[in-house]
């Protein structure tokens, strides 16, 4: 005979569990429209199945596949306290696809993982929503996807994100920065804000502020300055490709202009920069004077306003930068690639 305890449990459901699969439905139908608005050649099946089907387009002769993935970092912080969800998926697709870019690589396809406690769906669109924009602004198919809802992992309100991105460029035509040069000319071109990269220190600035936070910076609000999502700069750098030889290119990512450069530059050759080049985003000059911060860890903590980097020949130079501001870009001359000095950092700034 069962215990009274024992006839009166009830059964359960995934959804007592905290994982509410009506709500994931309805994510994947909310998705659906958005994702068909990036379809582009090569796509064989994409949202829905166990896993999408991507062919590489034929005109690539020998094609390479070019890898990135990465996340939004802290900045999501920021998104949750302002309620700031629509922009942070465009900063998860520009983390990688402006990696890919870097080796010469056109962003093919692009898959996200949204995790959460408890999955509120409005929020999650919204997310999803900006990964989709990000797509369209790279020329990437958004082919899939994981939305995870696993309760007692994240607080309420609070969600994590990771991207995952594919390209491909002609082996010949690949960039590794192995034929840079001394007297090779460095252009830069324009970031957007702060990025996605040093918002543990952003955070800690604004902390520190308190009540006394600016009402505007850069012409717009202050919170708006702080979100700005991350440049995509895919198209106008492919156009570029297509016709000049560039020998080595950066996205200016965590550890800023100092660390990133000597990434692709050959270890006998520096990069000298001239800070006074170009303009300086007003968010940045407020981060550097409320934190106290100096130069030298503004430039390896923070784009401070230069998103990308392209080193040129000389000659192809002054084509290539009105190239780029045609294309929408504004892009600078911020240096040039000389013999580096025994005992010398890879990037100096002067």
């Amino acid at each position: 005979m069962s215990s009274h305890n024992e006839s009166s449990r009830t059964g359960l459901s995934y959804r007592d569990a905290g994982v509410d699969i009506d709500a994931g439905d309805a994510l994947v139908d909310a998705i659906k429209p958005l994702a068909a608005r990036t379809m582009r050649e090569g796509v064989l099946a994409g949202i829905g199945g166990f896993g999408a089907l991507f062919e590489v387009p034929r005109r690539y002769r020998e094609p390479v596949l070019v890898s990135g993935t990465d996340g939004v970092g802290t900045k999501l912080r920021l998104a949750f306290a302002w309620q700031r969800h629509d922009s942070v998926g465009i900063d998860l697709v520009a983390m990688s696809v402006n990696d890919v870019l870097v080796q010469g690589a056109e962003p093919l396809f692009f898959l996200d993982y949204f995790a959460c406690g408890k999955l509120e769906v409005g929020v999650a669109a919204r997310v999803v929503g900006g990964i989709a924009r990000g797509c369209e602004i790279a020329g990437c198919a958004l082919i899939g996807g994981e939305t995870a809802e696993m309760p007692g992992m994240y607080p309420d309100g609070e969600y994590d994100l990771a991207g995952f991105c594919v390209g491909a460029a002609e082996k010949s035509r690949l960039i590794s920065g192995r034929s840079t040069r001394a007297g090779d000319v460095v252009l830069g071109l324009a970031s957007s804000g702060v990025h996605s990269n040093g918002y543990s220190l952003v955070r800690k600035i604004i902390e520190r502020a308190g009540p006394s936070l600016p009402e505007r910076l850069d012409g717009m609000d202050f919170r708006d300055a702080v979100m700005m999502p991350t440049r995509i700069y895919c198209r106008p750098v492919l156009a570029l490709l297509a016709d000049t030889e560039v020998r080595a290119m950066a996205h200016i990512t965590g550890g800023g202009l100092l660390e990133n450069i000597p990434r692709v530059l050959p270890e006998d050759l520096q990069c000298v920069l001239d800070p006074g080049s170009w303009r300086r985003p007003e968010v940045f000059d407020w981060l550097q004077r409320e934190g106290g911060i100096d130069e030298q860890e503004m430039l390896r903590t923070f784009n401070c306003g230069i998103g990308y980097v392209l080193v040129l020949a000389p000659e192809l130079a002054d084509a290539a930068q009105q190239a780029l501001q045609a294309a929408g870009e504004t892009c600078t001359r911020i240096g040039h690639i000389a013999v580096r000095p025994e005992g010398q950092a890879a990037v100096v700034a002067r």
